[in-house]
């Protein structure tokens, strides 16, 4: 079936409503191959930050299984892990990465997140201090049910954070999605605290992927589209992005049809 594209922006930033989740996966995928070839062409760094959790699922299928790409070269990092999650519990997110990238392709580097660091703050500033070497032009993300970017929820977001990283509290619907998803058997097994990049680090990135399928996460595109640019949805600051692309598929644009049939 052919994939019917509705492309609009929103402030700066662009979004493409495709036929179905794996459809925007693999147009977000093409992006993301696109770019990299461009970078390996220009002898750019190629720091890549990559997302994890259901909303990549489609993304990162489609990208590894794309030939001739130049992971070789690619440094890639994540953008957050759960505090005090052992690496190997389903949820862990060096676990996703490890199953879903890493142990798929042959990258130049990737540098894990320890969630389970003894030295906590050494270890983000070891951390940050190799994400600044890399100098990453590419981040492929995600926008969370209560309007986050990687961890930074509502309660923790600040456009201007001084920090490069940090350890945050998750609210209560950042943990519930959690558990909607399958993560977790139920709300009190999920952390109360993670390790993530802020939101001043990603968004020096100049390129921003940005992949959000399914039903779930229609009030968060509809809030990210049209409420004030605000930390109470973080993701409204996408709007500010020089070069910010959502993808998403019929269930997440659900909200925003209407919006999408004036334009």
């Amino acid at each position: 079936m052919s994939d019917q594209v509705t492309r609009f922006k929103a402030g700066k930033m662009k979004l493409e409503i495709h036929s179905s989740k794996q459809a925007a996966g693999a147009s977000a995928a093409r992006a993301a191959a696109e770019e990299m070839r461009r970078l390996d062409r220009l002898d750019e760094s190629l720091g890549v930050i990559f997302a994890t959790g259901a909303s990549q699922f489609e993304t990162l299928e489609a990208l590894i299984s794309m030939p001739g790409l130049p992971w070789d070269k690619v440094q890639g990092f994540h953008m957050d892990e759960y505090v005090g999650i052992d690496e190997n519990h389903p949820a862990s997110f060096r676990r996703y990465l490890r199953e879903r990238l890493t142990e798929r392709v042959a990258m130049r580097a990737f540098y894990e997140m320890d969630g389970n660091a003894a030295e906590m703050d050494r270890f983000a500033r070891e951390y940050i201090g190799r994400l600044e070497v890399a100098n990453p032009k590419l981040c492929l993300l995600g926008i969370g049910e209560n309007g986050h970017l990687a961890f930074n929820d509502p309660c923790e977001a600040n456009f201007d954070d001084p920090k490069a990283i940090k350890v945050v509290s998750l609210d209560e619907a950042c943990r519930r999605q959690q558990v909607a998803e399958g993560w977790f058997a139920k709300l009190d097994e999920v952390p109360k605290q993670a390790l993530t990049l802020t939101i001043p680090t990603l968004f020096r990135i100049p390129k921003l992927i940005v992949s959000v399928p399914g039903p779930r996460k229609a009030s968060a595109i509809r809030r990210t589209v049209e409420e004030p640019i605000s930390t109470s949805c973080p993701s409204t600051l996408l709007r500010t992005h020089e070069d910010a692309t959502i993808y998403l598929d019929p269930d997440s644009a659900s909200e925003i049809q209407n919006l999408v049939s004036l334009l």
